[in-house]
């Protein structure tokens, strides 16, 4: 038989109630017996029944990570900080992926849930507010992402103008003026026209003109889409001598098609990312980018959903979470200076 409540009370001299609100974190305990409460359960190997705990409160314990793609670096680095951080409130994440997707994410906003998880963190890239006005799902949902204003849900983001606006000022700083930007979008719901947004607004700020033919939309947003992207304005009578990617995944697949091609990164094109994925410190040259802070990022959603099921607020609430510039040698060559502050 596992070890009881009882078992620990009676090795510490306490009430089984008293080792419940140690457990559980029910009620506060004076510090000398939560200590002396301790010291039993680590002696006796006492480890709680997740499963029953969630039962008796009517959960299952489990709770839903829906992303849009599970290949992408940056997803992978943040489903790993919320699975970790769900552990230590004693959930586990289920991972769902939609591929970006609108039919597939509409599914997860109004599939049927509630049987199934206690709650939802999301990440929708093409969803808007009147999609989730209309939501069906009662579990509580924590939105991961872009902003979608007016919806009664709490909701992480970053600043992606403001980010965008930093990296195209870093490299107008170094001289750089024909920049371009690979992995544009046309709708301006997802991250990209955010991003083509902070572009823009960090070419007025330099004095330069947006010239239309540096604007690279893609199909997708990997390293193929980035090499494949860039290959027409490298071969061209006047190429860009910089690049503001959307993502590192782009930013890697421009580095390979310059290489490709014979020019030197940075020397005859600068490149800057967007994600800090852990790649982006391995590639030659390594990678200056845009790095929001993942842990962050991961930890919040958590503990905001946690805070939706425990019933300890109950008002929506914006979050957004710093970003910095991190300078590599993709802008800067081997003689790094040290890492500029974002917002």
């Amino acid at each position: 038989m596992g070890v009881s409540l009882r078992d620990i009370a009676l090795r510490a001299g306490v009430s089984v109630a008293t080792v419940s609100n140690v457990v559980n974190g029910y009620r506060p305990v004076a510090a000398a017996t939560k200590v002396r409460v301790q010291e039993a359960i680590d002696e006796m190997g006492y480890s709680p029944n997740l499963s029953a705990r969630h039962l008796r409160r009517g959960r299952t314990g489990f709770i839903a990570l829906a992303i849009p793609e599970l290949n992408n670096p940056y997803f992978a680095e943040l489903a790993d900080v919320a699975i970790a951080e769900a552990a230590r409130h004693g959930y586990t994440v289920l991972l769902d992926s939609t591929n970006g997707e609108r039919e597939r994410e509409l599914e997860v906003v109004h599939g049927l849930r509630a049987q199934i998880v206690d709650g939802l963190i999301f990440s929708p890239a093409q969803l808007g507010p009147s999609d989730l006005s209309d939501r069906r799902d009662s579990v509580p949902l924590v939105l991961v992402g872009e902003r979608i204003h007016d919806v009664a849900y709490d909701h992480i983001s970053i600043d992606n103008i403001a980010a965008s606006r930093v990296a195209v000022e870093h490299l107008a700083s170094l001289g750089r003026r024909r920049i371009a930007f690979v992995g544009a979008q046309d709708s301006d719901r997802q991250p990209a026209g955010l991003r083509l947004q902070g572009y823009t607004e960090g070419v007025h700020a330099a004095g330069l003109t947006v010239d239309p033919r540096l604007v690279v939309r893609t199909p997708g947003f990997d390293r193929a889409d980035g090499a494949d992207g860039v290959a027409p304005l490298l071969r061209g009578s006047d190429p860009p001598d910089a690049v503001f990617a959307y993502n590192d995944l782009i930013a890697v697949g421009v580095m390979r098609k310059a290489y490709e091609l014979g020019l030197r990164v940075p020397d005859d094109l600068a490149v800057v990312g967007f994600d800090d994925i852990n790649e982006a410190r391995f590639t030659t040259p390594s990678l200056t980018t845009i790095a929001p802070d993942k842990d962050v990022i991961g930890k919040l959603a958590v503990t905001a959903l946690v805070s939706r099921l425990e019933g300890e607020d109950n008002v929506p609430r914006e979050y957004e979470v710093p970003f910095r510039l991190v300078v590599r040698e993709s802008t800067v060559g081997a003689a790094l200076p040290e890492e500029e502050p974002g917002a």
